[in-house]
């Protein structure tokens, strides 16, 4: 069996240094753009895995997203991950409070993406099993390969943004920059053959850390046009980012 222990352990440790950026103004959260807005309400005893667990590839096949639905301000981590063939079996825990004391969560109900790496020996070209564990919560997911992966696990990443399927209508972006500065989306403009993607460009107090970031992009899919709906079937589909220093074009893979 290959274990890989803190699968997401090789990206935070590049976060060695969390000194402050000397910018003005407020730092913002990541809001998935197919959920509703947070309820204002909080509970402590939010659960990790609901009834809908899925997967995307990230990074050509090195790193993986497992979705869940729960509070969006509560995102569950990757604690651990260890794979036997291409079954990859991966553990989420509660991130923890800043201050050690117990997480307030917001009573809405969104998509959060807990991103972890692929332990080495697993093929991302062919069908993988994900079983996901947190606590005593067990659920299962499959994730077809993709011949268009390009990427090794195991290998260093190269620090590219990335974005994978997870439904027909849901995309993982994987981004990387500063932990305290999360991109926000401002607006999802879908075309044929892909999707431009608006991010909010602000001065805000970041941290000076790589780390890698998950920000969800939900599909408004208000076209009739089948050639539309058939173009999300390949990896064509190119998301054209715009704004906060994110500028540029992502291939989304599909799994």
């Amino acid at each position: 069996m290959i274990t890989t222990s803190r699968a997401i352990a090789s990206a935070a440790a590049l976060a060695a240094a969390l000194l402050i950026v000397g910018c003005a103004g407020s730092s913002g959260d990541q809001t998935p753009t197919s959920s509703p807005s947070p309820d204002t309400s909080t509970h402590t005893d939010a659960p990790i895995l609901g009834d809908d667990v899925e997967a995307a590839w990230l990074d050509e096949g090195r790193m993986f997203a497992i979705l869940t639905w729960g509070s969006s301000t509560c995102v569950p981590v990757v604690d651990e991950v260890s794979a036997e063939g291409q079954t990859v079996t991966v553990s989420l825990v509660d991130a923890p409070s800043s201050d050690g004391t117990e997480r307030a969560c917001t009573m809405d109900l969104a998509p959060r993406a807990s991103v972890g790496a692929i332990p080495e020996g697993v093929d991302p070209t062919r069908d993988v099993e994900f079983i996901v564990t947190a606590g005593a919560d067990t659920d299962d997911v499959d994730l077809d390969g993709n011949s268009a992966l390009t990427g090794t696990p195991g290998d260093a990443t190269d620090y590219e943004p990335s974005a994978g399927w997870f439904d027909d209508d849901g995309i993982v972006l994987l981004t990387w920059g500063s932990s305290g500065c999360l991109p926000i989306v401002e607006g999802v403009d879908v075309q044929r053959g892909g999707a431009t993607v608006t991010f909010a460009t602000e001065d805000r107090a970041c941290t000076m850390d790589m780390a890698p970031r998950a920000t969800i992009i939900g599909l408004d899919d208000n076209d009739d046009d089948d050639d539309v709906d058939d173009d999300r079937d390949e990896n064509e589909f190119v998301l054209t980012l715009v704004g906060d220093n994110l500028d540029g074009t992502v291939a989304v893979r599909r799994g």
